[in-house]
């Protein structure tokens, strides 16, 4: 299973994104960060809340330099479907991945053999290709695009500034922390 600090090998896969079914590589992303959302399946309940959002919310990441991708084990032609027959994902503009045999999944640790789909899962890719963060849900539970935001503007702003830390809930433009040995103890 990949955690943070591991490499990610370069994939190529079907996704469905432009109105169109391509292959596409995370070498493709180069230079870019990236952030994948594992999901557990197409016409489900909470996976459509939890995409729209993604929607809401894709402007800032792109902003910042990052591109979103979502994964589930469905097939493009599922993805297709879904997208054209849910209101909640008219506006999904990012890749909407398609890893039907699980290789994928299996790879970055999200696949449920039992059931042969993902757990609900992100993953924080910088544009060298190594995870920055990443974090697992029960698949019952929803996650929080802003908090998966905010983590990448923390992993952005600290990758631009290796002497600073990133404190709990911070955001762009908060205080930070310069570690020092006069700091300790003090925070």
């Amino acid at each position: 299973m990949l955690s943070v600090g591991h490499k990610v090998t370069d994939f190529e896969c079907d996704a469905y994104h432009d109105e169109q079914i391509k292959k596409i590589r995370l070498s493709s992303y180069e230079g870019k960060w990236v952030v994948l959302l594992f999901y557990p399946g197409d016409f489900t309940f909470v996976c459509p809340t939890e995409l729209a959002d993604a929607a809401a919310h894709y402007d800032q990441f792109t902003t910042v330099g990052a591109e979103i991708l979502s994964v589930s084990t469905d097939s493009a032609f599922a993805h297709k479907a879904w997208r054209d027959l849910s209101s909640s994902l008219k506006e999904v503009r990012f890749p909407m991945v398609a890893d039907s045999a699980g290789k994928l999944s299996r790879y970055f640790g999200t696949y449920v053999e039992e059931f042969g789909i993902c757990v609900r899962a992100s993953f924080i890719i910088d544009p060298d290709g190594v995870v920055r963060a990443c974090e697992f849900h029960d698949n019952r539970i929803g996650r929080n695009i802003d908090e998966i935001l905010r983590k990448l503007q923390a992993a952005i702003y600290v990758r631009n500034h290796e002497d600073e830390l990133c404190p709990a809930n911070w955001r762009p433009g908060g205080k930070t922390l310069k570690p020092t040995a006069e700091l300790v103890g003090k925070i």
